[in-house]
């Protein structure tokens, strides 16, 4: 007697494959005629094809793998994930321009990049979400400090200044710290405040607090600011701290001159300032400072303030065409008077500066003017990075998630300013350029090769970009194993200093006027 072979699975219980879940083969017409679709849901490609060449400037520089060493997360699971995977997918999800943890699975079926980065897998959003939770805020927050000062340490012994502000982050759940406060853009919504302590010109973030909405004002950053200055050694400190009129306070100021550090504010027209502005107004001798801007300089003690200090007052005459307005009233009736005058008056705009430095009127202008790349960095950081995004309930997360996409942040600058130096160029110009593109991996003689594909449109700045970076990248890796990583990533940044120039502006920032 013959047994019929026994069924694995039962009639009806049969397994479907990913693969078989798509249609075969589709015909779609179109405009160029009928074409044939197909799905290879095996096949190893990459939508990043050009990251390969930022992971060998993170290895050559060492500082990918430290940071995953170095982070305090413990699992006790034999079934749990890897740290280098979910560091990896976080770095991957931040990189690609990502705001909410949901976005990672949009990176699973990646089989090209996690390999590159030692990764085994791309793990899911939940374990994403919960490893960051998993983390202790205390050594969370060092490890992250630690490794932000590293990736600027080289560039901190030449001169450079140190922009203090604070940024808005609305919030629309139910999350710790989730307070109403300052919110000029969305008024009464519940926010958190992120105080951040960034370096000048190269459009580096040193440290971030991510604290409740209604503690915007500098006294809840002056800590940190202190701590972190403090943190620096003597060859690392900034020629000066740069910050608005929230910084120009009697307190923030006695204690930058208790620990040494100058300073440049901006101050509040109070009472005692607008006597000062008028006193000077008809005195003339102004000096020249820029196109249409005018500067004097003299002492001031305001009322609270335990010493004189040297001001600026800074103005501009109006143009004449200009149409001059005042809005008052409330958000529900507003009122518009226009001034109206005889044909020779003259409408000034004034400005107050308060500082401890010896530079002359124009230096000192400029140096604040130059204030009006900060709000460049918060408008990039929070819509191309992510800042505005990857929210939970617990503040401690997103404590930790912002300093990891400022992190991350700073390398690509970095990487993009050696590949393209001479002037910043932000997210969602150097994305396209130099990290998109198809990817296609394919496997000889154990040798693996990617071959890319870039549809975009300037690639003859690609091509220079990447002989740029291949001539360094070989140099080094001839003389790696002579240096230690922090010698190879010194002579990297070496290199990005030697392209980059602090370019004075010749006319006011677009859509921005800092002294306003």
């Amino acid at each position: 007697m013959v047994l019929p072979p026994n069924t694995t699975h039962p009639e009806g219980g049969t397994i479907t494959s990913a693969k078989s879940q798509f249609p075969a083969n589709i015909a779609v017409d179109t405009y160029g005629g009928k074409v044939h679709i197909e799905w290879d849901a095996d096949a190893p490609v990459t939508p990043l094809g050009q990251l390969p060449f930022f992971i060998q400037f993170l290895k050559l520089g060492g500082r990918f793998d430290p940071w995953v060493k170095d982070c305090p997360l413990t699992y006790f699971s034999n079934n749990a994930p890897e740290k280098v995977d979910v560091l990896g997918s976080l770095f991957l999800s931040i990189l690609s321009g990502h705001k909410r943890y949901s976005h990672i699975t949009s990176l699973i079926a990646d089989n090209v990049n996690p390999s590159l980065l030692g990764m085994n897998k791309v793990v899911s959003e939940d374990s994403a979400r919960r490893a960051v939770k998993k983390i202790e805020e205390e050594k969370g927050v060092q490890w992250m400090q630690n490794h932000l000062h590293d990736s600027c340490k080289p560039l901190l012994r030449t001169p450079w200044i140190l922009d203090v502000d604070t940024t808005i982050k609305p919030l629309y759940s139910h999350q710790e710290k989730a307070v109403k406060g300052y919110n000029p853009q969305k008024p009464g919504r519940p926010s958190h405040t992120y105080h951040t302590y960034m370096m000048a010109n190269l459009r580096l973030v040193l440290d971030v607090e991510v604290k409740a909405g209604d503690q915007s004002h500098s006294s809840y950053s002056l800590p940190g600011l202190v701590s972190l200055i403090k943190g620096l050694g003597e060859d690392e400190k900034p020629e000066f701290v740069r910050g608005d009129i929230g910084w120009g306070t009697d307190t923030v100021m006695n204690e930058l001159e208790e620990i040494d550090q100058r300073y440049l504010f901006k101050l509040k027209k109070s009472k005692n300032a607008m006597k000062l502005i008028y006193k000077h107004h008809g005195l003339g001798q102004w000096t020249h400072v820029h196109s249409g801007w005018e500067a004097k300089e003299d002492s001031l003690k305001l009322q609270g303030w335990k010493k004189e200090r040297r001001v600026i007052i800074v103005r501009r005459k109006l143009s004449s065409s200009s149409l001059v307005a005042i809005e008052s009233g409330s958000e529900d009736c507003k009122q518009l008077s226009f001034i109206d005058g005889p044909e020779e008056i003259k409408v000034f705009e004034y400005s107050v500066l308060v500082t401890d430095l010896d530079d002359d009127l124009v230096s000192l202008f400029q140096h604040y003017r130059d204030r009006a790349d900060c709000e460049n960095n918060f408008d990039e950081l929070k819509n191309q990075w992510g800042w505005g995004g990857y929210t939970t309930k617990d503040v401690k997360s997103c404590r930790l998630m912002s300093r990891m996409i400022a992190l991350i942040y700073n390398w690509w600058n970095l990487y993009v300013r050696l590949a393209l130096p001479g002037q910043h160029h932000e997210a969602i110009t150097s994305r396209p350029l130099l990290l998109t593109g198809v990817g296609r991996q394919t496997k000889h003689s154990d040798q693996k090769k990617i071959t890319i594909t870039s549809t975009h449109g300037k690639q003859e700045k690609l091509a220079g970009a990447y002989h740029r970076l291949v001539t360094l990248f070989n140099e080094l890796k001839m003389i790696a194993p002579q240096l230690t990583s922090a010698q190879c990533w010194s002579r990297m940044l070496e290199q990005v200093m030697a392209q980059f120039k602090v370019k004075k502006g010749t006319a006011d920032p677009p859509h921005l006027n800092c002294l306003t």
